[in-house]
């Protein structure tokens, strides 16, 4: 992305709704505002920002906060507690945050601490659907570190984070049956290919798609079923190796040199694939909260019958969240419901957190390991466990989520859902995780260094 600096208003109005801070320093600040830059304004969502403060009074104390207004009209909002230098500087990227949604050094906490602001509904997800537009997420500043909420800004600058490179293509894809956005990148090709599949929440989700397109693969988001629909999805299993070929057949793909790309139930279906199509025949494979039992012999919907068996296991703890480990764990124990990946002859890269609460997949992870062993194809399986991570891993800087509101499908219920993890460390591993899938693509697909498309 091109590198821009905006700079931040000074000596902003106060609105009607907002009011003004009568202490002497700030009444000193509204007189000569601080100037507030943020460079790029303008990036994909996996890249970093700085952000500066300027022209502070010395050892100013000051807050820092992002807020962004989503799609579904919530507010979120993440802040930081600073002070300025000797130079009357803040900057984020460099200084220590003394308090606020993250502590310490964090150039990028205005992002990954974010959360709904004070009154919000509960169990909320903030999940990006239109990714051909940007989300806006206003920085400002406000002196003082108490009481800023409702408060008039000294400076704000507003920055747009993306998912889509310029010059990605999005395609709407209907052939064959096939429900999916095909994501392409910039450039005459050809480009190795993905097949992107999300979990048990159903629905098209392409966020992901477009930024694997944004570094360089043609990706298809597909549609397996949708949102609270699983108990009734008729899916086949060639659906899956339609959409395969739909990717492997474009032009603009090099036909031996396409992967799966699976989140739990989407990793479920790409382990399934991988070892018992005669089509799909992936070059690499990436599951991320990975879980290997599939309903042999049976449509997609039998995954419900399996959680319909061991359902007397969910937990629900002291805050009413429902905490579905344990099924997991009686379900891996019948070997009959479990893919045989020992047949799988592509690499794969695992991800996983070791505080998932939804399925058990460091088991899981453990237990691929050793069939794999057996036969002799454990060289092929790379394995990321990171500690106090939940099952939601994301691209890098999203938010943390760990409860959120889900659609039990076979009770049709509206609950919240354990996820699990801790903020600081689970947003750690999303940044690590990201970069070392991005790595083992980049080996695999292409095999040598390949350009990343910039804003």
């Amino acid at each position: 992305m091109r590198k821009r600096t905006r700079r931040g208003q000074r000596g902003l109005g106060t609105p009607h709704a907002l009011r003004t801070d009568p202490t002497p320093q700030t009444a000193m600040l509204r007189a000569a505002p601080p100037l507030l830059s943020v460079q790029p304004t303008r990036a994909l969502v996996d890249e970093q920002f700085s952000v500066l403060v300027e022209k502070l009074p010395l050892a100013c104390p000051v807050t820092v906060r992002s807020l962004h207004h989503s799609e579904d009209k919530d507010d979120w909002e993440a802040y930081g507690f600073y002070v300025s230098d000797h130079r009357g500087v803040v900057s984020v990227s460099e200084d220590l945050s003394f308090g606020g949604t993250y502590t310490g050094k964090e150039p990028m906490g205005l992002l990954w601490s974010m959360r709904p602001v004070p009154g919000s509904r509960s169990g909320l997800r903030l999940r990006r659907r239109n990714v051909c537009g940007p989300m806006l997420v206003n920085i400002l500043v406000y002196s003082g570190h108490e009481g800023f909420r409702g408060r008039a800004p000294l400076a704000s600058v507003l920055t747009e984070r993306w998912h889509m490179a310029p010059g990605v293509q999005r395609i709407k894809v209907g052939q064959e049956g096939v429900r999916g956005t095909l994501f392409i990148p910039p450039g005459p090709g050809p480009f190795p290919g993905l097949l992107d599949l999300w979990g048990g929440g159903g629905g098209l989700v392409e966020y992901r798609a477009a930024l694997l397109a944004s570094r360089g693969y043609v990706s298809l988001a597909l549609e397996y079923f949708s949102a609270g629909e699983l108990q009734s999805a008729d899916v086949e299993f060639s659906y899956f190796e339609t959409a395969f070929n739909i990717i492997k057949e474009h032009p603009k793909v090099m036909a031996d040199r396409v992967g799966l790309f699976g989140l739990s139930l989407g990793s479920m279906v790409s382990l399934y694939l991988a070892s018992e199509s005669t089509v799909v025949q992936p070059r690499c494979i990436v599951c991320i909260s990975g879980n290997y039992c599939y309903p042999r012999g049976q449509m997609l919907r039998g995954v419900n019958e399996n959680l319909r068996k061991y359902f007397d296991k969910e937990r629900v703890d002291e805050n009413n969240h429902h905490i579905w480990r344990d099924i997991s764990l009686e379900i891996i124990k019948d070997p009959a419901e479990k893919v045989n990946v020992s047949k799988i002859s592509a690499p794969m890269l695992l991800v996983n957190g070791c505080d998932d609460q939804n399925w058990c997949t460091v088991e899981t992870a453990e237990d691929i390991t050793q069939m794999m062993r057996a036969v002799g194809k454990e060289h092929l399986l790379s394995k990321l466990a990171y500690p106090d991570t939940g099952h939601l891993i994301e691209p890098p800087y999203s938010p943390h989520f760990r409860a959120t509101n889900f659609i039990v499908d076979i009770t049709k219920k509206k609950v919240i859902l354990l996820w699990g993890g801790q903020t600081k460390p689970h947003s750690d591993a999303q940044e690590d995780a990201w970069r070392k899938i991005l790595s083992f693509l980049q080996h695999h697909l292409y095999g040598s260094p390949t350009l990343k498309a910039r804003m």
